[in-house]
């Protein structure tokens, strides 16, 4: 198993009940494809770099989870064509 940290930014346009939702979903699409999830990391609504979208502000959330190599290939697929994020990265965090 590999330590792998999914961050995820979501649109600060939509409602609180539907970004939970979007991070529940990414959540279970995490646990469908083998991974555990072993902490979110909420960081609130934060200023963008650059505008996206038309947008200048998101909400910001860290998901670290224990998967094998092809979990994270698999949820960023299906994170990708979600209509709330705006942006994610999936990264292998090192041993040390």
């Amino acid at each position: 198993m590999n330590k792998y940290e999914l961050a995820v930014v979501v649109s600060a346009k939509i409602e609180d009940d539907e970004r939970a939702a979007t991070i529940d979903k990414v959540k279970a699409y995490i646990e469908r494809f083998g991974g555990t999830i072993t902490n979110v990391d909420e960081w609130g609504k934060k200023r963008l770099a650059y505008e996206v979208q038309k947008m200048k502000e998101a909400f910001y959330y860290f998901i670290q989870f224990d998967a094998e190599s092809t979990t994270p290939a698999e949820v960023e697929s299906h994170v990708r064509i979600m209509e709330n994020v705006i942006r994610y990265l999936c990264v292998k965090q090192d041993e040390a």
